[in-house]
């Protein structure tokens, strides 16, 4: 595994400036390729979940954080307010530190009945950390955060069901991208901590928590101290190259912020009840997640998520017409594809500069003549020719089902 940092940088995903500030990452045409394409596999995730997708802005007064509890909790972490206007007593407006007091606002902006719930709300957005500069670094500690956040508004009977099926749905997603949980933590409170004042609250937070991991049967650890302020956590634990471990993935149950922000759903009684509020990241911050997905792939991502996913090599200037179409076709089918001609060097040298590359496409005089291709995988398998139609539908299929192999077998003509 390799420091996301300095290969980000070489591979040119990502990089930084002071003129811009630190913890403020700038994303380069691959690396911006990368996180769009995990992002897009997040809201459709999401939609076939039954996640409805929203915006809310970045902005929010203090007032909102104020209620939800994040002045009083969280605010040394949070950047200070900025004043609208200079005459005293001025509205002071934050850059937001979370997304869940938005959510929460976007629900109690309708009324709701029990037959609606769970009600799932989904959104990648901007949030904003007030990070000291000597714990920065890559993408991993940054001050501007795209979370890849979710809230379900939901009944107390149906909570268990909506956290599990969250742990579900972060299961797949590891195994699309190819990671590997160190281990699965439930965090709670700790001695000393800014954590809400409600005994009762936690008890039932945590026991409804607790029962969720017993019955998934997926091993966990107890830990204090590691609990939002205002409930307890299931964390799905990563590592990095040197051990270090961090959060990517997180399941919250919240009792606060639905009473401290007066939510309420007309339930079959016809009277007024308090839903609950579970918190949900299946990957975490964009950017540690791709930080991530860097040191564990070493910059070999999956072929799905690669920024080039084909390259087209053609042996010499004779079959450039032939390459180019090839790339064309590649691009018609939603393909990342470009070509290496021989300006860019010898066939070998060309090879090797693609080795992060999923599919190498070899053109040579006998492969422009059929109408074949010569495939190189990147993990050094070299296919007999296919015709281009075969080929390409066989990679569209792989890339598709987000599948982390790179070829597989040809089916059978009974689908057995």
């Amino acid at each position: 595994m390799s420091d996301h940092r300095k290969l980000g940088r070489e591979l040119g995903l990502f990089d930084t400036d002071p003129l811009i500030g630190a913890g403020l990452p700038y994303w380069l045409p691959d690396g911006a390729t990368v996180r769009h394409t995990l992002e897009e596999y997040i809201r459709d995730a999401e939609r076939r979940a039954g996640y409805r997708h929203v915006y809310s802005p970045v902005l929010g007064k203090r007032e909102l954080y104020e209620l939800s509890g994040h002045w009083s909790h969280y605010s040394d972490d949070m950047f200070p307010p900025m004043e609208l206007g200079a005459e005293p007593g001025a509205e002071q407006v934050v850059l937001r530190p979370s997304l869940c007091p938005h959510h929460a606002v976007i629900y109690r902006s309708r009324g709701h009945s029990y037959r609606e719930l769970p009600l799932r709300i989904a959104e990648l957005g901007g949030m904003y950390r007030s990070e000291l500069s000597g714990v920065l670094g890559g993408l991993t500690r940054v001050r501007a955060i795209q979370l890849n956040d979710a809230h379900i508004f939901c009944t107390l009977d149906q909570v268990a069901d909506e956290a599990a099926a969250a742990l579900e749905m972060i299961r797949r997603a590891y195994e699309a991208l190819g990671i590997t949980p160190a281990r699965y933590r439930l965090s709670l409170p700790g001695p000393g901590g800014k954590y809400v004042a409600a005994p009762e609250m936690w008890r039932r937070s945590t026991a409804l928590l607790t029962d969720v991991l017993d019955r998934s049967g997926l091993p966990y650890e107890a830990e204090e101290g590691e609990a939002a302020f205002y409930g307890p956590k299931i964390d799905v634990q990563v590592t990095d190259g040197a051990g270090r471990e961090s959060t990517l993935s997180t399941v919250q149950v919240d009792f606060h912020q639905p009473e401290q922000l007066h939510l309420h759903y007309i339930g079959p009684d016809g009277a007024r009840h308090r839903p609950v509020m579970v918190h949900r990241s299946i990957i975490g911050s964009v950017e540690r997640a791709v930080a991530h997905l860097i040191e564990e792939h070493g910059g070999a991502f999956p072929a799905w998520l690669a920024p080039t996913q084909l390259v087209v090599l053609p042996v010499s200037e004779a079959e450039l017409p032939h390459a180019e179409a090839l790339v064309r076709r590649c691009v018609d089918l939603g393909l990342r594809a470009e070509l290496a001609g021989p300006e860019r060097g010898s066939l070998g040298a060309r090879i090797r500069e693609a080795r992060l590359v999923p599919y190498q496409a070899v053109v040579g005089a006998r492969e422009a003549d059929d109408g074949r291709v010569a495939l190189r995988l990147r993990d050094g398998r070299r296919l007999d020719p296919l015709p281009v139609g075969e080929a390409l539908a066989r990679i569209d299929a792989l890339v598709g089902a987000h599948r982390t192999e790179l070829w597989a077998p040809r089916p059978s003509p009974s689908g057995d």
